[in-house]
């Protein structure tokens, strides 16, 4: 299908978001795309939906406010789709929702009679080590944003393996401040220590137990700075990813277990949600295991430091750190000895030039191509067994009860039997892969262990 020529530099854009950490990638991109374009952001319902105060911190410092983000339906934001038919649509979700919603965008170009816009989709923070899931979901989009040249790098190596063709296109991670200010090392005089807490790392209850302890300690040695636990959100409140262990609960459970006659809490250590960026404004030093947050600070010249006590690993999402200067062990944060990026893995990883970068060129080259009828669809990367009823499937488990189509319940009936027994089904097949390997002479058999560790994490692994 062709249709009129877009005007160049002047694109209408859609973006979509739904959990808390998407929807600040999201906005944080629409924001830096030329003036030129316009851009409007609207928030899909699913089981992560941020509340008003998290999507509050999520649009903080943005041209979006709460009155002009509407949170839609499923069936909403596809109306919306087809009426105001764009010329891109941003998708900042979760893996798989995008697979259901670029279906559902098709659609409805195709029902609308017009063509379909352009699909962006990308990730919202440290995205090292590429994973095959990020590529599998997301494999349909025209065009995926990735924030590094060792990102790109990775992913565009990962697909060439999958056997996916996709269009990568570098951007800079839009959290960062536009220029980075130098700052000599050390800890400023003055300042909170922030740190920046995590849904899933680290795992553990017992770990996450231990980094309390490091954090309590900490603020007892400093007792002139606060020491702020900042969360992503509250116990209960939904996140991109479901927190096991939330860390505001295992800080009160480890005042009624640990504390004794006497003893309290240390008063600055200090429990906080919001915006992030508000606590960088006055931050002496950033800790984490490796949230993104690290890579905000060193950007404001804010000392880092990441905990490398659990190891290094791709679980962990701390691979990225290696080379930097930033990974360092609990003692060092007790006694404060922060530290700033080495020069040399700065290029590397996410504070490139800004003229590397490429994106708003490969989106209005793949806009031009989509006006004159040569954009075709990607095809779905596995995943397309069972026709339609594996559509309802895949939507029925990207919104759950959200979904209440009676084609979704049918589908969460038959389907999520079906599922468990194949899951069984490949576990036994690769418990028996590897017996038939450990018996086989001369065969090595995987260790379960990370590549790389700190003797500490091998020690209890």
């Amino acid at each position: 299908m062709t249709v009129a020529a877009t005007p160049a530099g002047h694109l209408r854009v859609l973006g979509i978001g739904d959990s808390d950490s998407y929807v600040k990638w999201g906005v944080a991109v629409l924001d830096r795309m030329p003036v030129t374009w316009n851009t409007q952001l609207v928030v899909l319902e699913t089981p992560v939906t941020p509340t008003a105060d998290q999507l509050e911190a999520a649009l903080a410092g943005s041209d979006q406010t709460l009155e002009r983000t509407p949170v839609l339906s499923l069936a909403q934001t596809v109306a919306l789709v087809g009426e105001s038919s764009p010329d891109v649509v941003l998708l900042a979700l979760r893996g798989p929702v995008v697979r259901v919603m670029v279906r559902a965008i098709v659609a409805a170009a195709k029902a609308a009679g017009v063509a379909r816009p352009v699909i962006v989709t990308g990730l919202p923070g440290i995205s090292i080590p590429a994973t095959s899931k990020a590529l599998y979901y997301r494999s349909q989009a025209d065009f995926f944003l990735l924030h590094s040249k060792r990102e790109i790098a990775d992913f565009t190596t990962l697909a060439c393996g999958m056997g996916i063709q996709q269009a990568f296109g570098l951007a800079s991670l839009p959290f960062l401040p536009k220029r980075r200010t130098a700052v000599p090392g050390g800890l400023a005089t003055t300042g909170d220590i922030i740190f920046a807490a995590q849904a899933k790392v680290p795992k553990e209850r017992d770990d996450r137990m231990r980094l309390l302890g490091w954090l309590i300690a900490t603020a007892r040695q400093h007792p002139t700075r606060r020491v702020v636990i900042k969360l992503r959100g509250r116990a209960g409140e939904p996140q991109t990813h479901a927190e096991k262990y939330p860390f505001d609960v295992l800080l009160a459970e480890w005042e009624s277990e640990q504390t004794g006659p006497g003893e309290s809490l240390p008063d600055n250590l200090v429990v906080a949600t919001g915006a992030l960026s508000g606590y960088l404004d006055s931050a002496a030093g950033l800790v984490t295991v490796s949230s993104t947050a690290a890579i905000e600070a060193a950007a404001l010249g804010v000392p880092v430091l990441a905990l490398d006590d659990f190891g290094t690993s791709a679980e962990l999402i701390n691979l990225v750190f290696e080379g930097s200067n930033l990974l360092a062990s609990s003692p060092e944060l007790v006694a404060a000895e922060f530290r700033h990026p080495n020069s040399g893995w700065l290029d590397e990883n996410y504070f490139h030039s800004s003229s590397d970068e490429n994106w708003v060129g490969g989106i209005e080259a793949l806009v031009r191509r989509r006006d004159v009828g040569s954009l075709s669809l990607r095809p779905q990367y596995r995943g397309r067994l069972g026709g339609r009823f594996r559509h309802v499937w895949d939507r029925k488990s990207a919104f759950g009860e959200l979904d209440t189509s009676l084609a979704g319940s049918i589908a969460g009936i038959v389907g999520q039997p079906a599922r468990l027994a194949l899951m069984a089904y490949n576990r036994r097949r690769n418990a028996a892969t590897t017996t038939g390997r450990a018996n086989t002479p001369g065969t090595p058999v995987a260790s379960s262990a990370s590549a790389t560790t700190t003797p500490a994490a091998r020690i209890r692994r």
